[in-house]
């Protein structure tokens, strides 16, 4: 899985492992990565960290030719820059499109290639997730690059399960609200935000990480073997007004 050192990523890793998962976890935070992979070890399981800058395309190809198989890919990575639509900057759109949308697709395409080898994948096939946002489904002020990308994604994960499916590779998203993540902890710090944001969320509170890990599990397993092309969204509420 990419953007594996922390936040929803960390603690998808560490759900997945629960569930029996052995994990290669991706990330250019050596350090904090490590720790991640350590803290699954320590309590039974089974990881590999592995440095990797996922923009850049041949360096990602080259870890996923080392490996023997894949199976599940969760892609996580992702960035946001919170400005006025009309303050955008050229470089924070690049760095938005390159690392949501562009290594999005390439990580898959690679990721796929590696599972289409396997002759006898297991019982559910291949699963890919993408981690989107409900800002794949609205739009909202100060947020128009990156609702841009996760709009891409979310027609992605639909084109790709349907070119995917006749190979036993389904392709699904998630799309959370606003969680507690060391992401959105700069914006959920200031109390207007917060108060706003809470504000549109008809369960009236941020997001929790077990409340997406487990739906990530969900998909990854068996029990979603029907379910391929859809977007599970985990957001209290707020596309449903």
């Amino acid at each position: 899985m990419t953007g594996a050192s922390r936040g929803l990523g960390a603690e998808t890793a560490i759900a997945l492992s629960s569930a029996g998962a052995e994990l290669v976890l991706l990330s250019r935070n050596r350090a904090a990565l490590d720790g991640v992979a350590q803290r699954i070890v320590a309590s039974g399981g089974r990881a590999k960290a592995l440095v990797c800058d996922i923009t850049n395309a041949s360096q990602f190809r080259t870890v996923v030719d080392s490996m023997e198989r894949l199976d599940v890919l969760v892609n996580n990575a992702g960035i946001n820059f919170p400005e006025p639509f009309m303050e955008v900057s050229e470089d924070h759109l690049d760095q938005q499109i390159a690392l949501n949308v562009r290594a999005t697709f390439l990580v898959s395409q690679a990721v796929v290639r590696k599972m289409l080898e396997a002759p006898n994948r297991h019982a559910c096939g291949g699963a890919v997730i993408h981690v989107t946002s409900q800002m794949g489904h609205v739009g909202s002020p100060r947020r128009t690059v990156y609702c841009m990308t996760k709009h891409a994604i979310e027609g992605l994960t639909k084109a790709m399960a349907v070119e995917l499916a006749p190979h036993n590779i389904r392709v699904n998203a998630v799309a959370p609200t606003f969680l507690e993540t060391p992401m959105t902890a700069p914006f959920l710090a200031n109390p207007e935000f917060r108060d706003w944001a809470i504000s549109k969320i008809p369960l009236g509170r941020i997001g929790r990480l077990e409340e997406v890990t487990g739906a990530i599990v969900f998909l990854a397993s068996s029990a979603a073997s029907l379910i391929t092309g859809t977007s599970l969204l985990i957001d209290g509420g707020w596309t449903a007004q």
